[in-house]
Parts: C-alpha cells; structure tokens; sequence
C-alpha cells in the first residue's frame, strides 16, 4: 500500500463543556473517497476544520503527505482543496472571475491560470455558464462553482464537506459524478454527508461517527459483517422445481431456501459468489428463471445497530 494522502491520529476537540470531538483516526490512501458518515451535530464539520488547518486541535495530529498540518503551517495547505458547508464565493462576480480571484491567491497566473479555469469549469459541468455572475446561478450551480474553487490548485486531498444539501436533484447528481471522476483520476477525497445513499455510491471506505467518535469503519461489506446481516436472493421461475429447493439449501455460502408457487427467497452470505452455483442448480433442473433480485444490507442497518438510533434523528 503506499504512503496515505491524509493521516488523522486521535485527534480531540473540546467547546466548553461540550466534547465535539473524541480520538477521531482515519487514513485516506490516493484515489480514495473517504466517507465521514454521521448525523447533523456528530463533530463531522469540527473534524473537517482540524484537517483542513482551520481549528486547532487539543490532542492528536494531522499529517499531509506525510508532513504536520495545524493551523500555523502552510506548505501541507498547499495540497489540501476545501469545499466548506457555507459558500464561499462573490455574487457578482461570474465563474470565470471567481476562479481567477482565488487562482491569483494560490499565485496562478497566465496560462497556467486560464487552463486550470478552463479545466475546472468542465469538471463540474459549468463552461456553458462560466460568465455569468454567480447571483443568476442556482443553488446547486453554486455549490459546484464552490468545488471548482476547491479543485482549481491541483490539491493532492479534497474536502467536500456536506456539498449537495440543499440543491436540486439534477445539481446533486453532476456533484456525484464529478466526485466519482476526481477519484478515479487519483485525488484522494474527504466527503462528509448524512445522506446514506451517497456513501454508499461514492465512499471506498466509510466511518460512522456519532457523539464525536468514530464507531466503525470500513467498506460496505465490512460494516455489515459487522452486524451479521446477510444478503437476500429472490428468484422468479417457470417450470418444474422438485428437488431444486432441496439442492439450493446444501450449497456452501445459503442459510436457507424456501420456494412458493415459483418464487425463491434465498438468505445467503454473498449474492455474487454464489450466483453462479445458483443458476447452475436451476438449469440443471430445467427450470426457467424469469426474473432476479438481490438485496444487499445497507449502511442504514449498520447505523442504527452502532448508534441505536436512525441517521437523520
């Protein structure tokens, strides 16, 4: 595995009497989405200040690329591109304006500066809009202007803190996909969210934070081995099934098989492992599957099994 991007160790952050956050480690490796999953008030966004070199922390560490981040360095901050909860951008100024203001404080220039606006803009899908003031923008255009802003130094981490609440289903989903580019292309990435569905489709890796703690962490699989569930298999057939049920049962990686009129409802440990066997069983028989569905765990389960309440209480 190589060096990671971003090392957050055991860092602890207190407000008065009031414990934000407590001992939060993570590792984020290039070309990883990292998912801080968590409530509205779980210390995701005080996380998100101490990485990113806004707060101080009062215990623990954070290290870019290997090198000591607090709010006092500025080298490690020159790899770091942050996309804050609240917009930071000028109304009246168009797109292309804004990225040059802030490209001018990152000492962009010339055509270094023009291509990386260039870039930016059809990253997040603004080139058609880029001169005109951000103020005739939608919500959702604004926020991804906001990433544009974030992307536009080249950082080797990008934080993305809660950047689609409140828009317009269209803007979330072209927020999404730009995620799911700039992972692909290497960056590694901090997302934060409450959505469980976002996680889900863009997080490699997932802790789920609550009162300030990380209570687990892991890929989707991971997390829900840890609550034991399984995977459910449903199939539709025609034909004759004597025998199949039976057979479905016996095979290594089902817990159990019922069959009505049909219908098959398979509890297994992994879908995509035994998905083969299991067709193999019905074309042996002969019967004929007319229609498939697998219905994965999801992190919903896992919430509310570590926390004991839902995600958006």
């Amino acid at each position: 595995m190589t060096s990671p991007v971003l090392a957050v160790e055991a860092i602890s952050k207190t407000f008065g009497e009031i414990q934000a956050v407590r001992g939060v480690s993570f590792e984020i490796q290039p070309g990883e989405t990292y998912g801080l999953l968590g409530p509205n008030g779980a210390g995701k966004t005080t996380s998100i200040n101490i990485v990113a070199g806004l707060l101080e922390p009062d215990a623990g560490s954070v290290r870019v690329l290997g090198e000591s981040l607090t709010t006092r360095t500025i080298e490690p901050k020159r790899s770091v591109g942050l996309v804050p909860q609240e917009l930071a951008i000028y109304p009246d100024l168009t797109a292309r304006e804004n990225l040059r203001f802030f490209g001018r404080l990152y000492d962009l220039a010339g055509v270094k500066l023009s291509t990386r606006i260039d870039h930016v803009l059809d990253v997040v899908g603004l080139s058609d809009r880029a001169d005109d003031a951000a103020k005739e923008y939608s919500g959702g255009m604004k926020r991804r202007l906001n990433i544009a802003i974030g992307l536009l130094h080249e950082p080797r981490l990008l934080i993305l803190d809660e950047p689609t609440v409140g828009v317009d289903p269209q803007s979330r989903n072209a927020i999404l996909e730009s995620v799911e580019e700039l992972s692909s292309e290497g960056l590694a990435v901090l997302y934060t969210t409450h959505y469980m569905e976002e996680a889900e489709r863009l997080c490699d890796r997932v802790g789920i934070i609550d009162d300030g703690e990380i209570k687990a962490e892991g890929d989707r699989r991971g997390l829900v081995a840890l609550i034991g569930e399984k995977d459910r298999i449903v199939v539709e057939t025609v034909g004759a099934t004597d025998g199949v049920t039976e057979l479905l049962t016996a095979m290594a990686g089902v817990s159990g098989a019922t069959a009505v009129d049909g219908r098959f409802d398979l509890l297994v440990d992994d879908a995509a492992s035994v998905l083969p066997a299991v067709f193999g069983s019905f074309s042996e028989h002969q019967v004929t599957v007319t229609s498939l569905q697998v219905i994965e765990p999801d992190l919903e389960a896992v919430f509310l099994h570590l926390t004991g309440k839902a995600l958006r209480d």
